[in-house]
């Protein structure tokens, strides 16, 4: 197992390395069962479908745009040109995702209120980041690193997608993250990072090379959260995603997965299931401690889908 503060580049697997993608986790997921490890079983072992809000969709489309303006030259970012993107962004996922029309139905007038609340998010975009300034070295990357765990395995592949990696000429990094929601209360900011930490971590592992700013962009408030990461807070984060993937092993060997009821439960797509709430969970799918090890490609989350 790795301890020390170096990096162990020679133990960091590509999609095609040696150590199986299929022992995975990611930031989403890893929040699902910080949150509440019965979530965690019903979109990981369960697969339960959920309706996805008008809110995350829209953070998609704005994602696609920031992520599509850097294809412009510099000179042409405009947020004229941001919201000229917007719409065909927009028709564009509702092609990818039929179901995704019926958000709406036929009501028109709803769905140009909802496009000019993207177009404000990124108006604000605007007023915090110049985007004729910056020149992104990755966008939407995706990014895949392995640890160490004490499991008869022993191995975890941690993954995910960065919104945006800014990377200066002496390789010092910028890890970017666009959040169209409102910035927490300072009390709620350690979780927030933990995501950011999480793809610091993985670039580290990759790179060797620790980056020097994480950024998180709160569209809905227009504010920025900005947080320098060291080898201490990196390897705390490793030691504490360990800790969690043991956690979820034995969850599902054990087949206790126990609500955790809080403020979020109220937004919920399960919450009728739930036994805090008088439900009944659907039985465990034949094979469930194999699906929380081997999760379908969907439990990565979706770029933008987990905004709200």
């Amino acid at each position: 197992m790795t301890t020390d503060a170096a990096p162990d580049v020679s133990r960091v697997a590509s999609a095609g390395g040696a150590v199986p993608a299929s022992r995975a986790l990611s930031p989403s997921r890893a929040g699902d069962f910080m949150q509440c490890p019965l979530l965690y079983r019903f979109r990981v072992v369960d697969r339960l479908a959920e309706a996805p809000s008008v809110a995350a969709v829209r953070g998609t489309v704005v994602h696609a745009v920031l992520e599509r303006i850097f294809d412009l030259p510099a000179a042409a970012r405009t947020l004229e040109a941001a919201v000229e993107l917007v719409l065909p962004q927009w028709e564009r996922l509702r092609t990818e995702e039929p179901a995704l029309a019926a958000l709406f139905g036929d009501d028109e007038q709803a769905v140009d209120s909802w496009l000019s609340g993207a177009r404000d998010l990124l108006a604000r975009w605007f007023e915090l980041e110049d985007p004729t300034r910056i020149e992104p070295a990755d966008r939407e990357l995706y990014v895949e690193a392995t640890i160490d765990v004490e499991t008869p395995e022993g191995a975890l592949v941690l993954r995910g997608y960065v919104d945006r990696l800014d990377v200066t000429d002496d390789g010092r990094m910028r890890v970017v993250d666009y959040k169209t929601s409102r910035a927490p209360r300072e009390v709620y900011e350690a979780k927030a990072l933990f995501q950011m930490k999480f793809y610091a971590l993985v670039l580290w592992r990759r790179r060797g090379v620790v980056p020097a700013l994480l950024q998180l962009v709160y569209l809905g408030s227009g504010e920025i959260l900005r947080y320098a990461p060291d080898e201490a807070d990196l390897l705390a984060t490793e030691r504490k995603l360990r800790a969690l993937w043991t956690a979820i092993e034995r969850a599902a060997r054990t087949g206790d997965w126990r609500p955790s009821p809080g403020r979020l439960c109220d937004w919920c797509d399960h919450k009728a299931l739930c036994p805090a709430f008088g439900g009944t969970p659907p039985p465990l799918p034949e094979g469930g401690p194999e699906l929380v090890v081997a999760p379908s490609a969907s439990a990565l989350g979706t770029p933008g889908l987990d905004e709200e």
